[in-house]
C-alpha cells in the first residue's frame, strides 16, 4: 500500500505513484487514437449511417455511474472490512502478551516469556502470508526458530497451527496452578479473538465479488468509451478526443480502484500496508517486553513503506 504524507491541492494533480493512471495509459491511448478517427472522419464528412447523438450517452451514463458507485462501494466495503480485522488482531495480540507477562508468576521456570510473544509475532506474519500466498521464511526464522520454520512450512494453515501452540502453552500453564480458572479464561478469550479474526480475514480473500459483476462492469464501461467520441462528434468537434478521453479516463480509473480495493490483502499499490502493520504488531510487542525494536517503516521520498 502506498502511504503518502498530506499533500496541497495543486500537488495532487500531479501525483503519479499510487495513481491508477500508470495501469491505465494503454488503454487510454487506445480511446485517445478513436477520439482521434472519430474527429478525422468529421472532417472529412464520413459520418456513419446511424446518427448519434449525446442523448443515448447520458441515459447509459446515468446507470453506468449507479453500477460503478455499487461496484465501488462492495469493494471498500471489503477494504474496510480487511482493515478492521487486521486493527482486532493488533488489540488481542497486545492483550495477551501483556496478560502473559502480568498474570504469570516469575518463578515459573517452565513458562518462557520471550518464546511466548515470540509465538504471537510469528503467528501476525504467519498470517500476513497465508492471505499473501508468500514464503514466511524468512520472517518466521527469527521468532520460532529453523526446527518449527520447517514444520511449519509443511502446514497448511500457519496461523491456526501456532495459535494452537500457544493454546497448548496456557493449558498448561493452569494444570500446573500458575494460572487461575478466570485467567485461563481471559487468555482464551483472545486467543478466541485471534481464531476469529483468522476465519474473517480467510472469508475475504477466498470469496471475491462475483466474477459476473466484473465482467459486465467491464464490458459496458469500454463499450460506452469506445461509442462516446461518435455522440460527441457533431457538437464538440474538434475538441472531441479531449473531452471523450476525460471521461474516459474518469470511469475505467473507477473501475481500475475498485478492483485493487476488492482485493486488499494483494500487493498493489492501495492494497493494506500489511508489511506496515505486521511490522507494527512486532514492535509493540517487542516494547512490551522490553526488548530491541526493529526499525520502524516510514515514507521515502516516493512515498513507498521502507
Amino acid at each position: 500500500m502506498i502511504v503518502r504524507p498530506p499533500h496541497n491541492w495543486f500537488r495532487m494533480l500531479f501525483v503519479w505513484n499510487g495513481s491508477v493512471l500508470q495501469s491505465i495509459l494503454p488503454q487510454l491511448g487506445v480511446l485517445a487514437l478513436v477520439g482521434v478517427l472519430v474527429d478525422v472522419a468529421y472532417l472529412f464528412n464520413l459520418r456513419p449511417t446511424i446518427p448519434l447523438n449525446t442523448t443515448p450517452f447520458t441515459l447509459c451514463g446515468v446507470a453506468l455511474t449507479i453500477f460503478l458507485a455499487f461496484r465501488n462501494n462492495a469493494s471498500y466495503e471489503r477494504f474496510w472490512e480487511a482493515r478492521r480485522l487486521w486493527g482486532h488482531v493488533l488489540i488481542s495480540a497486545r492483550n495477551l502478551t501483556s496478560q502473559a507477562l502480568c498474570y504469570v508468576p516469575e518463578d515459573v521456570l517452565e513458562f518462557d516469556r520471550t518464546e511466548f510473544v515470540h509465538g504471537i509475532i510469528a503467528f501476525a506474519y504467519a498470517l500476513k502470508h497465508q492471505l499473501r500466498k508468500t514464503d514466511p521464511t524468512s520472517d518466521l526464522l527469527p521468532y520460532v526458530g529453523a526446527e518449527r520454520t520447517r514444520v511449519l512450512q509443511a502446514k497448511h494453515y500457519r496461523p491456526t497451527v501456532l495459535l494452537k501452540e500457544i493454546r497448548h502453552v496456557v493449558s498448561a500453564l493452569q494444570r500446573r496452578g500458575a494460572i487461575s480458572d478466570t485467567q485461563m479464561w481471559m487468555f482464551d478469550k483472545q486467543l478466541n479473538e485471534l481464531g476469529a479474526m483468522v476465519g474473517g480475514c480467510e472469508r475475504i480473500a477466498s470469496t471475491p465479488i462475483p466474477y459476473p459483476y466484473g465482467v459486465l462492469l467491464h464490458r459496458t464501461v469500454y463499450a460506452y468509451c469506445l461509442l462516446l467520441p461518435l455522440g460527441l462528434v457533431d457538437t464538440l468537434g474538434l475538441a472531441t478526443p479531449l473531452i471523450s478521453l476525460f471521461v474516459s479516463y474518469t470511469l475505467i480509473a473507477l473501475e481500475a480502484i475498485a478492483s485493487e480495493l476488492a482485493e486488499p490483502f494483494g500487493m498493489a499499490p492501495n492494497s493494506l500496508a500489511l508489511d506496515a502493520m505486521t511490522r507494527n504488531i512486532e514492535r509493540s510487542l517487542l516494547e512490551l517486553c522490553d526488548q530491541p525494536l526493529p526499525v520502524e517503516m516510514k515514507v521515502d521520498r516516493r512515498y513507498q513503506l521502507t
